[in-house]
């Protein structure tokens, strides 16, 4: 049986959460406290794994604003907490007997549990059908067929029989048949059938996870009086998945056998960990078993003790299981309850409480592809989270939100982006994640300051090729970041994501600092640090003096037409700084003609390139040619041109030199 749907009424914070559509698997997001866990717990309750809880309390989960009016009818009307609509599939119906299997009217069954702790089956049965066929099958006399015409229910069918003188053997194995049905009904001989293949249903979260130090006698007192902790459960799952019994622990004989086993789970477990586990591959689990702490606090100062010990190759170290690198601790620990659960063969729907809770974002990545690939493949998932990286932005038809909403109480929903700023937030970081992570489509990116560099190396690219230099390399993806001042963030983030990055940069003393930093510290390599002056001679140059400053006043002239009273000239230019574009804007600001940008003549050119390109001067060419030759010597070692096939004044041989015609580049 598939779960389809759910809905949780009347427990803790949910009045009525609504019907929630159930994927393979399904991703609750809301704010603490919001009624996640809530859900989840009601959830379980419905048919949960051997060992938890699946009684529903009225004192402690009936919603409280309301439990004084209830505790007056609860007895005669007790209130549902939790109904689950499942779907079956080709193997449930073929378990049903062929009589009832054919009176299905829909392959969909409703199942419903409340505060009286008894599970409801609806079902849509044709009882009619049901009927007909349990008379057709029946080969009986005809005289008896004709006698029992127009019956309907099987009950009426009974009645009819037993009232017959009918004797014949086929009438009592009608009879009989119809007796071994619970109260005669088909409907409880449907349950009956269906019961054991309903899924269980398993709930894991943080108090789940295995204790450091267990005293064997005192998890025995715990187990035997019903005091069992998730943690105990946990522990008790992993000793049913080695074949262990607690009581062996008593006697020192069998201390080498179940050392034995233990460790070998361990190994398998860990083993399928590491699959799915990239934060460190140098940590193991231990067990060993002593005798009483006399020195240790109750109940550890009695009977055996058995130890659980997370052990760190890399550090030499062993520590208590439950003390150190708390995300493994509860992946184990997970795993190990889950394997015993998979051990036995059943149908399980998981249901996993903040299961990232103290894993780094990159093991939350992990555990999602864990999720995807080894969960989801065999059982159904639904976990709630309110990190980011539990979300994954391809699959938002995963999520649902989860809100508590003012006189109404939880309330779930699959209308993600209609709920609060507040519950949607993990859904936008993870959407603006990941846009980050696509921003950069290519191994190798060039980054620069602005829009406008793009620009000009578009077109100067172009017209190098055109004169027969060496162009920009199309394999670079040019990532204008916004400002020197972002530079570094840039390069870290590329730097992290393993793509190779270069950095094209104008002069600055502090800003070159800066990015020296990042190189030293292993985010940009030793030659991925570009500077204009390198190309110019200067020791100040941005991308902009590769023109001719009268050149590149022709691009500021004809931007910034409609502004100017008269044409800038070198001579109405201010002096004392060797950048034009330094001295453009102190001219900006001296004449009161606002803020001068950089893009708008680089903008100006794309719409006048064809009349521009060719006025480039051959100096302008050969200093473009030199600048990506030192840019395309950067790209990632499999795509380097050959030092042969470019001289050092940036031309290529003669016999690969086209026409200086410039081809038109969109941008």
């Amino acid at each position: 049986m598939k779960l389809v749907k759910a809905r949780v009424t009347n427990y803790k914070s949910v009045d009525d959460s609504g019907w929630v559509r159930i994927d393979e698997i399904t991703c609750l997001v809301g704010k603490n406290e919001s009624g996640k866990t809530a859900f989840l717990q009601a959830l379980n309750k419905l048919n949960p794994v051997e060992g938890q809880d699946g009684a529903f309390d009225m004192t402690t989960e009936y919603p409280r604003k309301r439990l004084n009016r209830y505790k007056r009818e609860h007895e005669e009307n007790p209130a549902d907490a939790v109904s689950a609509v499942f779907e079956l599939e080709d193997g449930d119906i073929g378990a049903l007997q062929q009589i009832l299997a054919g009176a299905l009217r829909s392959p969909k069954i409703t199942v419903t549990k409340g505060y009286d702790n008894h599970s409801m089956w609806k079902i849509d049965l044709d009882e009619a059908k049901i009927v007909r066929e349990l008379v057709a099958t029946a080969e009986l006399p005809e005289a008896t067929t004709l006698a029992l015409k127009g019956v309907k229910t099987v009950l009426e069918l009974r009645r009819r029989l037993e009232g017959l003188e009918d004797d014949s053997s086929q009438a009592a194995q009608l009879l009989e048949r119809i007796n071994a049905w619970r109260r005669d009904n088909p409907r409880n001989a449907f349950v009956d059938e269906m019961s054991h293949r309903l899924p269980r249903f398993f709930y894991f979260d943080d108090y789940s996870i295995m204790e450091g130090r267990i005293s064997v006698p005192h998890l025995a007192a715990k187990r035997d009086q019903g005091g069992l902790t998730e943690a105990d459960r946990t522990f008790l799952a992993l000793l049913r998945y080695v074949g262990a019994e607690l009581d062996e622990f008593q006697s020192e004989a069998n201390y080498e056998r179940l050392k034995a086993d233990l460790e070998a789970a361990s190994n398998e477990i860990s083993d399928e960990l590491f699959e799915f586990w990239s934060q460190n591959d140098q940590l193991a689990v231990e067990f060993d078993i002593s005798g009483p702490d006399t020195d240790a606090l109750p109940p550890l100062n009695r009977g055996t003790n058995l130890h659980v010990r997370i052990k760190n190759d890399r550090h030499r170290v062993t520590v208590p299981f439950d003390q150190r690198s708390r995300g493994f601790v509860w992946f184990f620990s997970f795993l190990s309850y889950f394997s015993q659960l998979e051990a036995n063969d059943e149908s399980l729907v998981l249901l996993l409480d903040e299961p990232g809770l103290n894993l780094h974002a990159k093991a939350q990545e992990d555990f999602l592809r864990f999720i995807d690939e080894r969960l989801a493949d065999e059982y159904q998932v639904t976990y709630t989270t309110h990190s980011p990286f539990m979300v994954a932005p391809t699959k938002l038809d995963r999520v649902r939100t989860v809100e508590d909403l003012d006189d109404e109480g939880t309330k779930v929903s699959d209308q993600v982006f209609r709920s609060s700023s507040d519950t949607v937030f993990p859904l936008q970081a993870a959407l603006g994640y990941e846009l980050a992570q696509t921003l950069f489509v290519a191994p190798d990116n060039l980054l620069v300051e602005g829009p406008g560099d793009l620009v000009y190396l578009q077109l100067l690219s172009d017209a190098a090729r055109g004169a027969g230099y060496e162009p920009l390399d199309e394999r670079w993806v040019i990532v204008p970041v916004g400002g020197i001042d972002k530079i570094a963030t840039f390069v870290s983030l590329l730097g992290g994501n393993q793509l190779n990055t270069s950095v094209l940069i104008d002069v600055s003393s502090r800003d070159e600092q800066r990015i020296e930093n990042l190189r030293d510290h292993g985010h940009l390599r030793r030659h991925n640090l570009i500077q204009v002056g390198e190309i110019t001679g200067s020791d100040d140059a941005d991308i902009e003096d590769l023109f001719d400053p009268g050149y590149y006043l022709q691009l500021v002239n004809g931007a910034y037409a409609r502004q100017l009273k008269a044409k800038l000239t070198l001579k109405s230019l201010p002096k004392g700084d060797p950048r034009i574009v330094k001295r453009v804007e102190r001219y900006f600001t001296e004449n009161a003609l606002g803020r001068f940008s950089h893009y708008r003549p680089a903008a100006h050119f794309s719409r006048e390139q064809q009349t521009l390109t060719p006025k480039l001067s051959d100096k302008t060419l050969e200093w473009a040619g030199q600048l990506f030759i030192r840019i395309n010597r950067t790209l990632t070692a499999a795509g380097a041109p050959e030092p042969e096939t470019v001289r050092a004044s940036g031309r290529k041989p003669r016999s690969a030199r086209q026409s200086r015609q410039p081809s038109r580049t969109r941008t």
